[in-house]
């Protein structure tokens, strides 16, 4: 799941133009075939209900999802600009909205989305819950908070795009804190070896199972060049390409991102086999050596996480079910509740304060 992105708006005939290549080129190839934190995570879940708002807000998940299907029609990018906001969220502070604030003019200390880590973060992403919180506001004055339509949010683009639909538990409260400074050792790079990303998850309560499952996540979405460059020309510091890359996505990759001076808006699809739709294809281009990023393509070859790779390539079910449940579980990741620790902001960007 790190840098699950898309280009700036300028950059989208670039993209396209990349991704109707790679997936010409591709045509004609064979068939693809913690403790306490723990602890904390399931603490929190028992706190989160599927009819929290069956009160106060009946229409909660009707409201979110004219905005969501609205916005998917117009824009397909916003799906997966949402989710990877979702992720950045939750590994961050949190699943409490805390990543959509925007940091106060003059103030040295920066929120964090304008972190370095989160820069590349599509505005989709951040229109969607806005626009969501507005219409639920509309009808449901200070009752909904911005984490729960976020989450909901992810869930509704998931099943948008094809992917499995799931109850999403709500009763999140916002969190009142976003330091840019706490984003950089919580949020997994491109680069990242099995054993680093599984020390951050577990840090999360997440298990190696999670990890695999989430990833997933890269069945569809698109990958600036920066963020795999090293794969195609310096494979950590070797001068040679990565060995676990076929040799015709090394081509085309290196056709739009050359080693240096190349356009830093142009992007490449996780997924080049079906890169706008939500399915189980991310696995097996794993096993085809046609993962976009090395901490991907590292999944498949790894023992403790090869199993799993195999598994859910094989089975597109196993795989929408452990996605909704492992979407569940992070959605659960230090989930703030009441005044003292949360506040339910009336625009997601600001503080109440």
């Amino acid at each position: 799941m790190p840098v699950l992105t898309s280009s700036s708006s300028s950059s989208s005939f670039a993209f396209t133009c990349l991704t109707i290549f790679l997936l010409l080129i591709l045509h004609n190839s064979t068939a693809i075939s913690s403790s306490k934190t723990a602890a904390n995570v399931t603490h929190r879940s028992r706190q989160l209900s599927v009819n929290y708002y069956a009160r106060s807000c009946p229409q909660l998940e009707q409201l979110v999802g004219s905005i969501t299907s609205q916005q998917f029609k117009a824009s397909p990018v916003s799906g997966p600009a949402t989710i990877r906001l979702f992720f950045h969220d939750c590994f961050v502070e949190g699943c409490d909205a805390s990543i959509i604030i925007n940091s106060k003019p003059g103030n040295k200390m920066l929120a964090e989305k304008d972190a370095a880590d989160n820069k590349d973060l599509r505005q989709e992403g951040f229109e969607s819950v806005m626009k969501a919180k507005a219409v639920v506001e509309s009808k449901c004055p200070g009752v909904v908070s911005c984490a729960d339509i976020l989450a909901i949010a992810a869930r509704d683009y998931v099943h948008l795009a094809g992917g499995p639909y799931y109850q999403v538990t709500k009763g999140r409260w916002d969190g009142k804190i976003s330091m840019a400074s706490r984003v950089p050792s919580n949020i997994p790079q491109a680069n990242f070896t099995v054993d680093q990303l599984l020390e951050l998850f577990n840090s999360k309560g997440l298990t190696l199972e999670d990890l695999v499952v989430l990833s997933g996540a890269h069945t569809f979405g698109f990958a600036h060049c920066r963020n795999f460059v090293s794969r195609l020309y310096d494979y950590r510091g070797s001068k040679q390409p990565d060995p676990a890359i076929d040799q015709r996505l090394l081509r085309a990759l290196r056709m739009s991102c050359p080693h240096f001076g190349g356009n830093a808006d142009v992007v490449a699809p996780f997924d080049v086999t079906t890169p706008f739709v939500f399915d189980h294809a991310y696995y097996g281009n794993l096993e085809a050596k046609l993962g976009l990023l090395a901490s991907d393509q590292a999944l498949s070859s790894d023992p403790r996480t090869k199993p799993i790779v195999q598994a859910l390539a094989q089975d597109k079910q196993k795989f929408f079910q452990a996605f909704a449940v492992a979407m569940e579980k992070m959605g659960s990741i230090g989930v703030k509740r009441g005044r003292k620790h949360g506040e339910k902001r009336k625009d997601c960007s600001l503080h109440m304060l």
